[in-house]
């Protein structure tokens, strides 16, 4: 018998989840589960959807990192009609089929104004004769709230239609109590996994492109264009870096307009391109890399080995990417510095900073899409 999985993934303004979403199901896939993939917005290009089927709801993404405001592709807001659409939409796709797994991604720690859908589409699974397993997928640190009645509800819900919670961390590098005051009222049912990696920027690489060059990336989303604006001036003010290229990585969601700009500002030794699916290719041959602290990005430096620059998203209340890259800094592995006080010249005391630190390797668990994708089976089989 054929096992089904039904997993929910909606990404506002990066792509992270859903690159980890696509790699827990493609984990699925190789042990036999048929996986239904339901992505809330507009996939991105360097996904690997292969083998997986893939239900495109109708798409939305947060205006900015406040997510207050949601806009569809056309930049209209959504309204209640909208929200109507998209639940019945989402349900119509997982009453499809009679699933053995239901697989939300941050749900419920995260994404609160999807509730409208959400709620619904955990009660028709629980509402059943049979009803799935029914797991969460986290990532390593969550975002805090103001109100931690907030983060109460989170696990009141976990507690009250949740199997598993699938951590996706090295407990021996970042716990979830770290950034989330009530994981102990939920630890029975808390799975570390391991960190997730995404697959999506494992390709190999022709070429030489990398190699002794400073890498600087913003992921695959929208945001960022900052610090790579910062990195042009930056690179001759280096006194470790300024010798050599500094290839700079657009996500393909930032604008056209501020690519080109960016590439007119470019000049001698700066090379700038949209992002790569041979990121970590590029980071194996670096002399540094300078980036965002996102749960992906992270993951590729600690692969590469590679002296690292954070300069952590944090706009509005956002607080993960911070203790990601505190983490980091406090394992002698990167130097970080705040966005808010983001300059040319703060870039590249920091590179030359990051430069001079010795070389450490830090060793964490990897394998967590893989490690899920064991658990979730296991839990399957006992289920019978």
């Amino acid at each position: 018998m054929t096992r089904s999985a039904f997993i929910h993934v909606q990404h506002l303004l990066g792509t992270g989840h859903v690159f980890r979403a696509a790699a827990i199901g493609h984990a699925l896939a190789a042990r036999g589960i048929e996986v239904t993939l339901a992505t809330g917005n507009t996939l991105p290009s360097l996904l690997d959807t292969q083998g997986l089927n893939i239900v495109e709801l109708p798409p939305v993404r947060a205006l900015d990192a406040r997510f207050k405001t949601f806009l569809t592709p056309d930049g209209r807001e959504i309204d209640d009609a909208w929200k109507a659409a998209r639940r019945d939409a989402t349900l119509a796709a997982f009453q499809a089929r009679d699933f053995d797994l239901l697989l939300t991604e941050t749900w419920p720690f995260g994404r609160r104004p999807f509730a409208f859908e959400m709620e619904p589409l955990v009660t028709a699974a629980r509402a059943r004769p049979r009803p799935p397993l029914v797991a969460a997928s986290i990532r390593d640190i969550l975002v805090r709230k103001q109100e931690i009645r907030k983060e109460e509800e989170m696990a009141t819900r976990a507690l009250a239609a949740y199997d598993l919670v699938l951590v996706h961390s090295d407990p021996e590098f970042v716990k979830l109590e770290d950034s989330f005051p009530f994981a102990d009222r939920i630890a029975h049912l808390l799975r570390y996994t391991g960190f997730a990696e995404t697959g999506g920027s494992l390709a190999a690489s022709e070429g030489r492109d990398g190699e002794d060059e400073v890498i600087v990336s913003c992921g695959g989303g929208a945001v960022g264009a900052d610090l790579l604006a910062a990195a042009i001036p930056a690179r001759a003010l280096s006194r470790r870096a300024g010798d050599c290229t500094w290839r700079l990585l657009a996500g393909h969601d930032i604008d056209a307009e501020t690519f080109g700009r960016l590439c007119a500002q470019a000049g001698d030794g700066i090379v700038v391109e949209r992002a790569r699916r041979d990121f970590t290719a590029l980071l194996s041959r670096a002399r540094l890399s300078a980036s965002q602290a996102g749960y992906n990005t992270v993951l590729d430096i600690l692969r590469a080995g590679v002296p690292s620059v954070l300069v952590p998203f944090a706009q509005i209340r956002e607080t993960e990417q911070q203790q990601r890259a505190d983490a980091l800094a406090r394992h002698g592995r990167a130097v970080s510095i705040p966005e808010k006080t983001l300059t040319p010249e703060g870039l590249a005391a920091a590179a030359d900073e990051a430069l001079a630190l010795p070389r450490r390797q830090v060793e964490v668990q990897f394998g967590g899409a893989e490690r899920a994708a064991d658990i979730l089976a296991e839990a399957l089989e006992a289920r019978g």
